[in-house]
């Protein structure tokens, strides 16, 4: 993906680091934050309503399925280290095109992605 044309939209949860939005936002990106106390169903239905790449902390998100959420990227990232998470997501934006329908998990030096289920009631995605 080119960084002159962002057109990725994202949706932080709550529980991810402000440093990610305000690095997202620079590059010029469509970022939205979703509401402290938003259950995790209404989280996942805006990521599809709006097409939004769900960014989270959260591990109960790798279970969701692909009619349920847009896409979502699964921090695997220590709180502590906010310098390690711009990084990591800088070089996944760079590099990661395609997010509909994966999750796709981010660890401090690599990521690796998956395919969401497509119907609810599908076994979980596994990552390791």
């Amino acid at each position: 993906m080119s960084s002159s044309t962002p057109n990725l939209k994202f949706l932080l949860d709550e529980n991810v680091r402000i440093e990610l939005s305000r690095f997202l936002v620079s590059q010029g990106f469509d970022v939205k934050l979703s509401q402290k106390g938003s259950s995790d169903a209404y989280v996942a239905s805006l990521s599809l309503k709006e097409k939004r790449i769900l960014v989270t902390n959260d591990e109960d998100f790798s279970g969701y399925t692909h009619d349920t959420v847009f896409s979502v990227v699964l921090l695997k990232i220590p709180q502590s280290d906010p310098k390690a998470l711009l990084v990591s997501f800088g070089r996944l934006i760079s590099e990661y095109a395609e997010f509909s329908g994966k999750l796709v998990v981010v660890f401090p030096s690599a990521w690796k992605d998956f395919p969401l289920p497509k119907k609810s009631g599908s076994s979980k995605t596994r990552y390791g």
